[in-house]
């Protein structure tokens, strides 16, 4: 199934002020564990787990344009989810993000 035929639902998750610079937020959304990462400015999600090990990706460490795990250092592109750093070499899931004002949605 494409992206295209996927029809996404939008859930509120807080405010543009509830995400700071650099400090990933953890938020369950329909049972979902996501990360939400501010990096200049900019918001993006990812699944909140590591696909290499039972870490939680909100208590890693921003670096660029990537997280790196806390527990083995794999990194994942926080635009696409790609790992790009072994000891993970699957990708964890990205999630569209859009804003309406000051309030921050995510798409499931």
């Amino acid at each position: 199934m494409s992206d295209a035929s996927v029809t996404l639902r939008w859930h509120l998750i807080g405010s543009l002020d509830d995400f700071v610079e650099d400090q990933p937020v953890s938020r369950v959304v329909e049972g979902t564990d996501v990360a939400i990462f501010r990096v200049n400015g900019e918001l993006f999600a990812l699944a909140d787990h590591c696909t290499h090990g039972d870490a939680r990706l909100s208590e890693g460490w921003v670096e660029g344009n990537c997280v790196e795990c806390p527990l083995h250092q794999a990194r994942f592109n926080l635009l696409t989810g790609e790992a790009e750093t072994g000891p993970a070499w699957e990708p964890v899931r990205a999630y569209k993000l859009r804003t309406d004002g000051s309030q921050v949605y995510i798409g499931l």
